[in-house]
């Protein structure tokens, strides 16, 4: 075992293969929860997490552009959305464990970290629910091209710790509450009642996720005496290298803190 919570974080980042990650991740998770319950909390600590984390030899990274895409009406096609949700739970594992060891230089509550090892503990879960799936069609992670361009969001905010939540969290995370209902009622309607219900899973819990990216933006603009909207409108201006794309899931966004006057002005300034 190691000594700090971010020595256990880069032994996250520093795993390559999917499923020995995410079984470390959730270790991890179990021995500091263990630790918080016995009133003996792991050390913090202080660790250098690599710019990009460890990566198995599949699936081929490939440009945005270039990844095919597939109708989801088709078995193929719902294997290829499935293998996609799996590469970005993956990227979430480790963009979670990298924000628990990239920024220990600022002091935060021990619940801040409560949060995140929760988060990626659960997106664990999430990747190996996928990967269950896929294995029952027939198909496996890394048997099809996957995006390249996920992790640049955390290149990009590797020195900006508020850029960070308001990129990943509250705009790449949000974004799943506004696409998931749309899976999930395609998989309803193949009958796949296996997908269905980790994608249910998956569902519900992120947007606890999305919670605690906006709990601690709004904490962290509080304890700077800032104004939250205006630094999370120049931050998604500065970082984000897309557009804010409506329909927005206004419902679950709500539920995570995340109100409309934050996201719609940067999608009509988009649009």
């Amino acid at each position: 075992m190691k000594e700090t919570l971010a020595d256990l974080a880069v032994a996250v980042l520093a795993t390559a293969d999917g499923r020995q990650k995410t079984a470390l991740g959730r270790q991890n998770a179990a021995a500091w929860f263990a630790a918080r319950g016995a009133g003996q909390p792991i050390p913090i600590g202080h660790a250098e997490p690599p710019l990009r984390p460890a990566r198995p030899a599949k699936p081929e990274l490939l440009a945005p552009k270039d990844v095919p895409r597939r109708r989801p009406g088709s078995p193929e096609g719902r294997v290829a959305l499935l293998h996609a949700v799996a590469h970005i739970e993956l990227n979430a594992v480790d963009l979670h464990w990298d924000i628990i060891a990239r920024f220990t230089d600022q002091p935060m509550p021990m619940g801040f970290y409560d949060d995140w090892v929760k988060a990626a503990d659960e997106e664990a879960k999430h990747f190996n629910l996928i990967c269950d799936c896929l294995e029952a069609m027939g198909s496996h992670y890394g048997a099809l091209p996957a995006h390249a361009g996920m992790w640049r969001a955390a290149e990009d905010t590797a020195g900006d710790f508020l850029g960070r939540l308001a990129v990943v969290p509250m705009v790449l995370e949000a974004r799943g509450l506004d696409v998931t209902p749309g899976m999930i009622e395609i998989f309803r309607q193949a009958g796949n009642t296996q997908a269905l219900a980790a994608l249910e899973v998956i569902y519900a819990e992120e947007v606890a996720h999305v919670t605690y990216g906006s709990k601690w933006f709004n904490w962290l603009c509080g304890r700077n005496g800032t104004d939250p909207k205006e630094i999370f409108h120049a931050l998604v201006r500065k970082y984000f290298h897309s557009t804010l794309k409506p329909p927005f899931n206004e419902a679950k966004r709500a539920d995570a803190g995340l109100p409309p006057d934050f996201y719609w002005p940067l999608a009509e300034k988009a649009g």
